[in-house]
């Protein structure tokens, strides 16, 4: 144990040194462990270094991260430090130098802690997990760690499929954080002051942590249609030859391409099905109000204040909105107190109010006015995104916006009425271009809209209604400008269209994705009908959501293809410079896997590879919703009507749907 030295020279030779270096304010110093550090080499604390995979910019834009870091900090016995993932330069350097991966509290190598938690936000930045434990010299698979490794953890959104990376964790955490981690430091605790080192006797002490999962308890059973069963630890066990090298046995099937049948326990403590946890009471639970002020300015570069969590939507394409659920809101009085001592704690002029749809928050007026009443003459301002287009208030727009005539930004999703019934969206036309109005009557002429091809059930008539409801905005602006007796500047709409990706436990996972042809065939007519001087065009690439999906969906068997993939050099997919799709492509085909895999329509009653994970909304309620969609039918939001989703019985105790 000791301290990384990387020079000053080695660090002005690569891009934005500032990344590495550390010491912003705000930062959690405990001088104690520090010098136990560098005077023993050993520390009683409990040491988890927090990593992000992807550059500091990024990682620090991270509530997640910001939250966890100072709920971890809060405990006497713990010490938790900030590893991001370094940018390819600075990976050469540590490689050419033998400089460890280190965090930047302390500039200690990952390898000396006893935890390394990874927040997970997107299923691109998969290799770079693997990028961080190889540059920490931590032994990537979490079969050959020994009982002197650190114990491997990771939690966020992507984990509810967590399977096509769940050889490289030791643990991990489904839900909401704050209370879990705590536990988890607790069992470290526990197992570091009797000095007993069996990795195997924590990782059964962690799993009996509600929402905790241990992987490696766990094995795939995978069938073909003939019946024939394959388990995954046996189709990819190592064998030593003669020659003492190392193989893996490749998976053979006979017949078709195989389906996952469930998994069976290897441990038979663990639990049959791994339930999220959930924070039942927001104002209570730690949030940080001198959260870390970076050393450079990031892509979020505002402080935030987090306003409530879930939706009561349930638009139909969204994970977020079913994983998230119960909606359970701050009150506005918590919510002032923390804006205002995050702003007088950080030094930002800007406060950014963030949830799912900001909106749908029962207390915003008192909330606003508050907090502008406290920033008055202070040159502080609030940012205000996820406004739903039906609930657009322009009098709190012109309040909250530091500049009046800002861009707008607005979601519909799909062009057409049948569309957006279809994925539950719950707006109209009439409400879009009522909102627009008042808009552009308050003198906004900027705006964004936000579309997805290749939604279920969706046509090229379904595309065209993107064109024409662009064309009809236009057409608006010029209109109000003429009723209003004005010269009408030049409006400036943007469309931009992401490619629709099912993700798991929405109404839409058994869904097939477009294939590149569809979707390419869908950007190329939209674009067609889109040539005008006031609107500009903006498209998703179709290959990195082709192999998202690949990740979303994913099952065991994809472990030994990202592993391949990150050996083979590739890192930083959500990168559009770095990602090599037909790398992937050939990596899958390799190893008897195609994009088809798992991009094809999956059978409802087919076991699905995240199906042991509980967020709360019941399968036979997505299945409902499903059909709904393929109906055109909506389902009012849990406001108006509680649908006997599930998720509320997590904090009430009771299915309120009975009631």
């Amino acid at each position: 144990m000791g301290i990384v030295n990387i020079s000053h020279r080695d660090l002005m030779s690569v891009e934005s040194p500032g990344r590495y270096v550390g010491g912003e304010p705000n930062q959690c110093i405990k001088q104690e462990v520090i010098d136990s550090i560098v005077n023993t080499g050993s520390c009683k604390e409990v040491r988890t270094a927090f990593c992000f995979p992807d550059v500091y910019e990024i990682g620090m834009s991270n509530l997640a991260m910001q939250i966890l870091y100072n709920c971890l900090n809060s405990l006497d016995y713990v010490y938790c430090e900030r590893a991001f993932a370094p940018w390819l330069d600075m990976c050469n350097l540590m490689r050419e130098k033998n400089i460890p991966l280190y965090t930047l509290e302390t500039k200690s190598a990952l390898f000396d802690f006893d935890i390394v938690a990874f927040t997970l936000g997107y299923e691109m930045c998969y290799t770079n997990v693997l990028l961080m434990l190889d540059l920490g010299k931590i032994p990537l698979l979490s079969k050959d760690r020994t009982d002197k490794d650190p114990i491997v953890i990771c939690g966020g959104p992507v984990t509810y499929n967590i399977e096509p990376m769940c050889d490289f964790f030791d643990a991990v955490m489904m839900g909401e954080g704050e209370e879990s981690i705590l536990e988890v430091a607790e069992v470290i605790k526990k197992y570091k002051d009797s000095g007993k080192q069996s990795r195997k006797e924590v990782l059964k002490a962690l799993s009996k942590i509600e929402g905790v999962y241990i992987p490696s308890f766990y094995e795939a059973v995978f069938s073909d249609k003939e019946g024939e069963k394959t388990y995954y630890t046996e189709a990819y066990s190592r064998i030593k030859k003669e020659d003492g090298t190392v193989e893996e046995v490749p998976v053979t099937f006979k017949g078709v391409a195989p389906v996952q049948t469930g998994l069976r326990k290897l441990e038979p403590e663990a639990p049959d099905v791994i339930t999220k946890r959930i924070i039942k009471d927001l104002d209570n639970v730690l949030y940080p109000t001198d959260p870390i002020v970076p050393n450079n300015g990031i892509v979020h570069d505002r402080a935030y204040l987090e306003i409530f969590r879930g939706c009561i939507r349930g638009c139909r394409f969204c994970q977020a909105g079913f994983i998230y659920r119960p909606v359970r809101e701050k009150s506005p009085d918590t919510l002032c107190k923390q804006g205002i001592a995050i702003e007088h704690n950080t030094g930002y002029d800007e406060l950014g109010i963030l949830s799912l749809s900001s909106s749908d928050y029962t207390g915003l007026k008192e909330l606003t006015d508050g907090l502008l009443d406290a920033f008055e003459g202070r040159h502080s301002s609030l940012s205000l995104p996820s406004l739903r287009i039906d609930n657009f208030a322009l009098d709190l727009m012109e309040k909250v916006s530091s500049t009046r005539k800002s861009g707008l930004t607005f979601a519909p999703e799909a062009g057409t009425q049948r569309l957006r019934d279809v994925i539950n969206k719950g707006i109209t036309e009439e409400d879009i271009m009522a909102s627009l109005k008042l808009a552009f009557t308050g003198g906004w002429n900027t705006v964004k809209l936000y579309f997805m091809l290749g939604l279920p059930t969706e046509t090229m008539e379904d595309v065209e209604g993107i064109a024409l409801l662009a064309r009809k905005i236009e057409q608006l602006y010029f209109d109000t400008a003429r009723e209003l007796g004005i010269k009408a500047r030049k409006p400036e709409i943007t469309v931009s269209t992401s490619m629709y990706i099912p993700k798991p436990f929405t109404p839409f996972q058994w869904e097939r994705q477009n294939c590149k042809e569809e979707f390419l065939k869908k950007q190329s007519y939209l674009r067609s009908l889109l040539k005008s001087k006031n609107i500009k065009y903006n498209w998703h690439d179709v290959e990195s959501s082709l192999w998202e999906v690949v990740l979303a969906r994913g099952d065991r068997r994809l472990n030994k293809v990202l592993l391949e993939g990150y050996q083979s050099g590739l890192t930083y997919d959500a990168w559009d410079d770095q990602f090599k799709f037909d790398t992937w492509m050939s990596l899958l085909e390799k190893n008897g896997l195609s994009w088809e895999t798992y991009a094809r329509n999956y059978d409802t009653d087919e076991v699905l590879p995240w199906d042991h994970i509980s967020v709360g909304v019941r399968k036979d309620f997505l299945l409902s919703e499903k059909k709904k969609a393929y109906d055109e039918t909506v389902t009012p939001n849990c406001r108006v009507k509680c649908s006997g989703c599930g998720a509320t019985c997590f904090k009430v105790g009771e299915c309120v749907a009975s009631r």
